[in-house]
């Protein structure tokens, strides 16, 4: 059956409500989207919208410090959730065309229904030639539920998962058509399971210089990527990646 074939996927930048304005205006800006309408009750969502292709990135307005997390569109909401929740996730929150759930290891995820959402945006091209795209949500996974993670997100997804360029990375990717693929990065200590977003970068300076124009910071740099914060607090990565493949690149 396709039902449970995930059809699209969308990046969610999850943001605090008083700096929601800050940061919707900064990932419109670096990633060359327009704003859609607002929706909801206190206009807390908002899709980050490309030019001659769908939306693969939305962002919401959020109590507390925020972070990302994916939205998977399949055809039957309910029967994608049930299996989600077979394979072990909590359920959080639902209504019709959407269920809120959490992965064994505690990180937050949505399956909405699909849209008819097919075409994947093409990388930001800069004014220096330089090529960027927002490909990727990093789950930052505790070391007490590594395992966890490994096994389920490739087992909810349906995706080929491998070892990433590091001990401590795991890759699960979809096929070249959907948009955002999934790295987890096995954290030194336990605490909390997070989530931040990754662009593909065809020069990492390049695109550090791009974002720390409009308003981001460095916070580290990495062997293969920079740790970047964006104007709301919020923490996100540019990384040493082939924007068009998703492949490390050299540096």
């Amino acid at each position: 059956m396709s039902d449970g074939v995930i059809q699209w996927v969308y990046a969610f930048v999850d943001r605090p409500k008083d700096r929601f304005a800050k940061a919707h205006d900064f990932w419109a800006a670096v990633t060359g989207t327009r704003l859609s309408a607002f929706r909801g009750d206190d206009d807390q969502f908002v899709t980050l919208l490309p030019d001659g292709a769908d939306a693969c990135l939305k962002a919401q307005a959020v109590d507390g410090p925020g972070g990302a997390h994916l939205d998977f569109a399949v055809e039957d909401v309910a029967a994608k959730a049930s299996e989600a929740r077979g394979l072990g996730a909590a359920p959080v929150f639902a209504e019709e065309g959407l269920e809120v759930l959490r992965s064994p290891g505690g990180q937050l995820f949505c399956v909405v229904r699909w849209q008819g959402e097919r075409t994947r945006p093409e990388p930001l091209a800069a004014a220096d030639g330089t090529t960027s795209r927002l490909d990727q949500v990093c789950l930052d996974v505790p070391p007490a539920v590594w395992e966890a993670e490994k096994a389920f997100w490739p087992a909810f997804t349906g995706w080929p998962d491998r070892p990433g360029s590091r001990p401590e990375f795991h890759l699960v990717e979809p096929t070249p058509a959907l948009p955002v693929r999934i790295l987890l990065q096995r954290l030194d200590e336990d605490g909390p399971a997070g989530a931040h977003p990754d662009f593909s970068c065809s020069d990492l300076d390049a695109d550090r210089v791009r974002h720390e124009a409009l308003g981001a910071e460095t916070v580290w740099r990495g062997p293969h990527w920079i740790v970047m914060r964006d104007p709301a607090g919020g923490t996100y990565c540019l990384t040493v990646r082939n924007p068009q493949t998703g492949t490390v690149s050299a540096p």
